[in-house]
């Protein structure tokens, strides 16, 4: 299990219109959902919430055919969050 010091870290997230999106990601910490590794924190703008700083890390990864899926634990040293076929999509995700 992915210790929480050592939890990947959001490193860009281009989703504008994300109400955790303030500068960068200010979510305590992310989900990427299992069908098109999508963002599962996003939220609709019209809503505003985080911690105030850009220090996002992945919580949890459900994508288990991505090669930095160990347990479901992102293993990545760092992610990035934009649109892809959804509008907030890890960009990382790389199929096994």
């Amino acid at each position: 299990m992915t210790q929480m010091m050592n939890m990947p870290r959001v490193q860009t997230c281009t989703v504008t219109d994300c109400g955790y999106n303030h500068d960068g990601c200010t979510a305590f910490a992310i989900t990427i959902g299992d069908m098109n590794a999508e963002c599962d924190t996003f939220v609709g703008s019209g809503l505003s919430g985080g911690m105030g700083v850009a220090t996002a890390q992945v919580g949890a990864c459900k994508r288990a055919d991505c090669k930095y899926n160990h347990d479901l634990e992102c293993q990545a040293p760092a992610i990035t969050v934009g649109a892809s076929t959804d509008r907030a999509d890890c960009l990382t995700y790389e199929q096994e």
